[in-house]
C-alpha cells in the first residue's frame, strides 16, 4: 500500500516509519499523515525477533513515543486484546 500511496502523493512530503512500511493501511490526506496499523507494526517487531511483551514496550516507548514534527505518522490502535 505505501508504493501506492506515495506514487499517488508524489509531490507531497510524506514522512515514514523506517522497517513498518508492511504496517502502512492509509493516509490521512488532509495533513499528508501515513497511517499505520499498531497490530501489524509488533507483529513485524515480532517476527524480527522479540517477544510480544518486548515488542510492544518497545513500539509504545521508541516509536508512537516519538515526535518528529508535523508529519509524524498516525497510528491506528487496532490491537487485539490479549
Amino acid at each position: 500500500m505505501l508504493e501506492e500511496i506515495v506514487e499517488y502523493y508524489q509531490d507531497e512530503e510524506i514522512l515514514k516509519a523506517d522497517g513498518f512500511d508492511r504496517a502502512v493501511i492509509g493516509i490521512d490526506s488532509g495533513n499528508m499523515k501515513l497511517i499505520y496499523s499498531v497490530r501489524l507494526c509488533i507483529e513485524i517487531l515480532v517476527l524480527d525477533g522479540m517477544t510480544m511483551i518486548d515488542a510492544i514496550e518497545h513500539f509504545d516507548y521508541n516509536v508512537r513515543g516519538s515526535y518528529v514534527g508535523e508529519k509524524t505518522p498516525i497510528w491506528c490502535d487496532d490491537m487485539y486484546i490479549l
